[in-house]
């Protein structure tokens, strides 16, 4: 009996490595955002720094794993067999939960994962042995203060990284403004003091209370006089660097990026391996203790402190600086943060939301408010802090060093904190908030960029809460399975377990090869001529592609019509929706590329023909679905079919059309347009005998029976639309030749 546990300690411990790799591959490069942002030091340099501390994070995370072992149950209650059954339903829980992620493209944390799968488990053996046992108090067993303090850290952790990224960030940027080089000379010594003991104390003495460095008992018993000799130290040397022509604001970044990847190690590395390593730990005891008993013995043993050997955590922290390194992930750093809090508007990658909507109006009212109490005088000198005009930053820069110094500092002393108090805080969001408010605070939340930014972060929370319930239900059903299935069940678990693990490893990598490779390698271009034709290129494909789409859609919408294929005209309104979603997510990848470009005079007119062309293709998507719903409630009302004439009389124009989309098609996809001016009087026949048809079925229409009057407007709507379908695909043509062929002319 006992080779089967080790083959579920075995399955733990390898689970344990692939978690290390992809947690770092999803969640570590996001802290590199304000370094590569702020664009502070070339990206190997920031990799590196990221490197170190989550290395140094790794090798001093030990007091995490109580979370893990003895946190959110209370493993003397529990016996050997149970205490790996809930190991076990964790970790397939968190395999099966990643995979239903991964598919559905929502958002996820390792953190509430990791608690709520635990916490699910555990309730659900405690819940079994209470019915077999009344004599057992679940809430006993369930160590439900701990559970609940643990659940509150996280959730609260992200309204109070929001609330103090937005009130430091002001506060900051009151004292520096945009044009912060002016006021450097008189901050510079005692903000970078500042930043830099702050980063000192929360990283080395905090993250040091539960490590085995040696001399951590006398940093602790010194600590406030090593608080004040770091700090008069760091001041003078932060002034020296500063009249040196050192910008101590990519060094406070730097300090920051490598505080906050050793933050991430030592409170993350809990959800990789925590569980894992405390079923090695519950082994162990009943290996040495348990006499086979492994049905009775409890294990109480796992509610003593977490010794884990030291050759695991570097272990770990090699595997983890392995991962940074070799990953895809951490190679395309363009990451939902900076996006989400450049300085600049622009088209929101989230697009917007009701709610979100709401808000933002809510909020301008509120500023409203504000605005009139505040005295004239006041505002105006708070207003000239805030002068964008002023803004200093990097080349190619999202946001200024000031704001990435906030966000580093901050974040790592919010995630250290819940690390000291062994609350395993989401560092991912947390990272995320602080970025946020900090941007909110920027004023980088115009008019029109505020809703598609609240918008991404209510659905960036909307997935935390979505994974606890999840975790927690999976959970559930999984340890109820094992429960009254045995290790038959176990097996067969385990075995789906692999197969999704693997099965959603080569869809990532089938994923990663299909991502926007070409909008990731514009973004990383610093030569705005080779930026340029990347973009033209993107830009090309981009609306071949629509029309592809459009030219399947507009004959599947007219056969389904005409066949009366209810069926096929609802998959077509789908298929419009999706690719109508499809063509604005890569607008606005467009739109952020045009933005790094400079704003010379012939940039201007190339935006100018870009979003003209952009809303030419919106509106070929926009007179299909028009028609596609007349079409589609004619047919499911089972009214009159289109009489048999009109569809002889149709199909041949619409071949017609079918056949123009695919010249448009093909005169964008080459790189000259030389024949725009014929695709275009093409265009304009076509329009011609659309128009002629349009007239004839008016006619018809006054003159014909009531019994086919339904059919007959139906008709008419499809000639209507696919008369703006024409004009359109004309415009497409005349704006692509601005835009993509320099030697085009109208």
């Amino acid at each position: 009996m006992d080779i089967i546990f080790l083959c579920i300690l075995g399955f733990l411990l390898i689970l344990a490595c692939f978690d290390l790799v992809s947690g770092v591959s999803n969640d570590a490069v996001n802290f590199l955002n304000s370094a590569i942002g702020a664009k502070v030091a070339p990206f190997k340099v920031i990799l590196g720094v990221a490197a170190v501390g989550i290395f140094l994070g790794a090798s001093l995370s030990n007091g995490m794993m109580d979370v893990a072992r003895n946190g959110i149950y209370n493993p003397a209650y529990f016996t050997f067999q149970e205490v790996m059954t809930i190991c076990l339903t964790a970790v397939v829980t968190d395999i099966i939960l990643i995979n239903i992620f991964n598919t559905l493209g929502l958002p996820t944390s390792t953190t509430v994962s990791m608690v709520f799968e635990l916490l699910g488990a555990a309730f659900c053996m405690a819940m079994l042995k209470s019915f077999h046992d009344p004599s057992l108090n679940m809430l006993e067993m369930l160590n439900t203060s701990k559970a609940l303090q643990v659940i509150i850290a996280i959730f609260l952790s992200v309204a109070i990284a929001f609330f103090f990224g937005s009130v430091v960030q002001w506060i900051t940027r009151v004292l520096f403004s945009f044009n912060y080089k002016k006021t450097l000379p008189y901050l510079a010594g005692l903000f970078g003091g500042v930043a830099i003991t702050s980063i000192i104390y929360f990283m080395l003495i905090k993250g040091l209370q539960e490590s085995s460095f040696v001399y951590k008992d006398w940093i602790r018993e010194n600590t406030s006089e090593l608080i004040w000799w770091t700090l008069g130290i760091s001041i003078i040397v932060m002034q020296i660097l500063h009249w040196l022509g050192v910008n101590i604001f990519k060094v406070i970044v730097l300090a920051g990026t490598l505080a906050l990847s050793l933050a991430f190690a030592g409170n993350d590395l809990v959800n990789f391996i925590g569980v894992p390593l405390s079923g090695l730990s519950a082994y162990k005891d009943y290996i040495a203790n348990g006499n086979g008993a492994y049905d009775t013995y409890l294990m109480g043993a796992n509610n003593g402190p977490a010794q884990t050997p030291i050759y695991f955590l570097i272990g770990s922290g090699l595997i983890m600086v392995l991962a940074l390194f070799f990953s895809k992930s951490a190679q395309n750093v363009i990451k939902t943060s900076v996006n989400l809090s450049r300085q600049d508007d622009g088209e929101e990658t989230f697009g917007s939301s009701r709610i979100a909507r709401g808000l933002v109006r809510t909020s301008s009212a509120i500023g409203g408010f504000l605005e009139r109490i505040v005295p004239h005088k006041a505002r105006v000198w708070i207003d000239s802090r805030f002068n964008k005009m002023e803004l200093t930053l990097e080349q190619g820069a999202a946001f200024d060093l000031v704001r990435a110094s906030v966000n580093l500092v901050l974040a790592g002393l919010l995630i250290a904190v819940g690390t000291s108090l062994k609350l395993p805080l989401s560092t991912t969001y947390v990272t995320f908030m602080v970025a946020m408010g900090s941007s909110l605070a920027d004023r980088a939340w115009g008019r029109e960029s505020a809703v598609g930014r609240l918008t991404g972060v209510m659905s960036v929370i909307g997935g935390w809460f979505v994974t606890a319930g999840a975790a927690f239900i999976i959970a559930i059903i999984i340890a109820t399975l094992m429960h009254y299935g045995g290790f038959p069940v176990m097996v067969i678990l385990i075995a789906v377990a692999l197969f999704l693990l693997f099965n959603s490893h080569l869809l990532r990598r089938k994923k990663d090869d299909a991502d926007d490779a070409l909008f990731v390698e514009i973004l990383t271009t610093e030569d705005p001529q080779k930026m340029w034709s990347l973009l033209s290129q993107h830009v090309r494909e981009n609306q071949i592609t629509l029309l592809d789409r459009v030219s399947r859609d507009y004959l599947d919408l007219t056969e389904g019509l005409f066949g009366e294929d209810l069926r096929r005209l609802k998959k077509t309104n789908h298929h419009l929706e999706e690719h109508k979603r499809a063509f604005k997510t890569m607008r606005r990848k467009e739109t952020i590329c045009l933005r790094q470009l400079a704003a010379d005079e012939d940039m201007l007119e190339r935006n100018m023909w870009f979003h003209l062309g952009a809303n030419a293709c919106l509106q070929m998507i926009y007179a299909l679905e028009r028609a596609t719903e007349v079409s589609t409630e004619h047919v499911d009302n089972n009214f009159n079919p289109i009489p048999e004439e009109h569809r002889r009389e149709f199909t041949p124009i619409r071949d017609q059309v079918v056949d123009y989309i695919a010249q448009v098609h093909q005169l964008i996809s080459s790189s000259r347009m030389e024949d725009a001016k014929k695709a275009k009087g093409m265009g304009k026949a076509l329009r011609e005998q659309v128009k002629e048809m349009r007239k004839t079925q008016m006619k018809r229409a006054h003159k014909g029976s009531k019994e086919n009057l339904r059919a007959s407007m139906v008709y008419l709507n499809i000639l209507i639309e696919t008369n703006e379908l024409l004009g359109n695909l004309r415009h497409l043509v005349s704006y692509s030749q601005h835009l993509l062929d320099d030697g085009g002319e109208d």
